[in-house]
Parts: structure tokens; C-alpha cells; sequence
């Protein structure tokens, strides 16, 4: 069965298995400002030519970050899809508002699934109506391990039979799993961070006391103590971790089971 069929069966689809996680820094105060225009002109204005604006978010360790997911069908479609954004009317007409708001945007990993079948798969496929006021509840979780050259080929088999069920026992169902994409970046304009190593996995949690009550049971489990042993062994720099609360028309946002 074909990963479309296997979606539709399921009622959910599955999205963009080119993705960038893009983390911008901005002035402080500002990020209210960007989140409010990148909601209004940004989404449907990319989508429409190709790239699929997977969520948007603000950091909640990191006041003035801001966080966002964006995918593409492949790296052509990637490449034609930023040409024509950032070429278009737009980005012309709010470029300067929004580039105002930034102190750097070239945080950028570009990501393919770690596996088939990895990439995200959401029931909510639709944006809240550009009118939407309800903000979602939901927490998601973005944990990226930069990883040794000589863990790189196997990490990914490791998580699976070692880390997730583990993570499983608390709580914790990551929901997609991606390593770098290692083709050159076919779009130069937007820098990424080339030559990276990185596995990054994302979790949802209805809540944040849903989440507290997982880390919390990660925290007191002797198996995730061991197994953090084994990962660092695998890993050439500690975890970083963000929460992440979904802006109000993030696609990504209604962290319920199956979402």
C-alpha cells in the first residue's frame, strides 16, 4: 500500500518529506510582531506555490525565538518553491517588516525522514481561518542529537529498538523522526547548515502538565538512565531541546492521540 493510500486509510496525511526546521532570533518584543504577519501573509502565499508550512511556534525557554517547520514534496520542488516566494509579490511587499523583527535567520537544518513512514503524519491537515483567536494548549517537543561520524549509520535502528519504547513507558510518542538531508542546499539566497549530523525526533503533548508528568517519569525510570548512558556515547554534543507552544494557526497544534 502506497504511503498516500496508508494516510487516507488511516484519515491522516502525511506531510513533506523535505522539511527545515528554521530557528530565528529576534529583537526583543518582536516576536509577537513576526508570528502576526508571518500568520497573515505567509502561509497560504507559500503554499500555494508549493512549500507546505508544517507549524510555527514560540519557544518557551527562549522569549525571542521563534520557531518554524516548513516542507517540500522533494528538493526540486524545494528549489522552485523558494524561488518564486522569495522572487513574488509577497515577500516583496513585507519583506522589510519582517526582516526588521530579526537579529539572525540562518539557524536552519534541512531534514529528511529518518525512515519510511517517518515524517509527519497530522489529523488536522487545514489552517485555522486567518480570523482564528483559539489558542492551542498543546506543547510540542523538538529534541535534535548531533551525532558522532561513527554512530550516524546506525542511530537510527538504535532509537527505534532501544530509546522508543522507553520513551513509550513515559508518556512520550514521538510523532516523526528525521536525519539531514545531505543534498547541497539548491537554494544559496537561504543559508542552511551544511555538514551536519543531526537526528531530531518530535513529541506532542495535549498540555504542558501532560508533559511534566512524562519527563518526570523519564526522570525516576533506571532504563532511561541507562540508555542515556549509551546515547551519549553516540552523540558529540548534549541534546538541545525545545518546547514549543503552537501559534494560533500552526497546522501542527492539536497535540491529541493521533494527531
Amino acid at each position: 500500500m502506497s504511503e498516500n493510500a496508508r494516510a487516507a486509510e488511516s484519515g491522516s496525511e502525511s506531510l513533506s518529506p523535505i522539511v527545515e526546521l528554521r530557528q530565528y532570533t529576534l529583537h526583543p518584543g518582536q516576536r509577537d510582531v513576526l508570528i502576526e504577519l508571518f500568520e497573515r501573509e505567509f502561509i497560504e502565499s507559500q503554499e500555494t506555490l508549493g512549500a507546505r508550512v508544517i507549524g510555527q511556534f514560540r519557544d518557551l525557554d527562549h522569549p525571542d525565538l521563534f520557531v518554524w517547520l516548513r516542507g517540500f514534496a522533494d528538493m526540486p520542488t524545494r528549489a522552485r518553491a523558494l524561488t518564486e516566494f522569495y522572487g513574488g509579490p509577497v515577500w516583496h511587499a513585507h519583506r522589510e517588516a519582517a526582516n526588521a523583527t530579526m537579529v539572525d535567520s540562518d539557524n536552519v537544518l534541512l531534514l529528511r525522514p529518518a525512515r519510511p513512514g517517518t515524517a509527519f503524519r497530522l489529523t488536522a491537515a487545514t489552517h485555522p481561518a486567518l480570523d482564528a483567536r483559539t489558542i492551542s494548549a498543546g506543547l510540542v517537543l523538538a529534541t535534535i542529537y548531533y551525532l558522532r561520524p561513527s554512530a550516524v549509520a546506525e542511530f537510527g535502528g538504535w532509537f527505534e529498538e532501544s530509546l522508543r519504547p522507553v520513551l513509550r513507558d513515559a508518556g512520550v510518542a514521538p510523532i516523526a523522526t528525521f536525519v539531514s538531508e545531505t543534498s547541497p542546499n539548491n537554494f544559496p539566497r537561504l543559508p542552511v547548515r551544511e555538514g551536519e549530523s543531526v537526528f531530531v525526533w518530535f513529541a506532542c503533548f495535549a498540555d504542558t502538565p501532560v508533559y511534566e508528568r512524562s519527563m518526570s517519569l523519564l526522570a525516576k525510570s533506571a532504563e532511561w538512565r541507562e540508555q542515556s548512558t549509551q546515547l551519549a556515547a553516540r552523540l558529540r554534543n548534549v541534546p538541545e531541546v525545545h518546547r514549543l507552544s503552537p501559534a494560533t494557526r500552526s497546522l501542527l497544534r492539536d497535540c491529541a492521540p493521533g494527531s
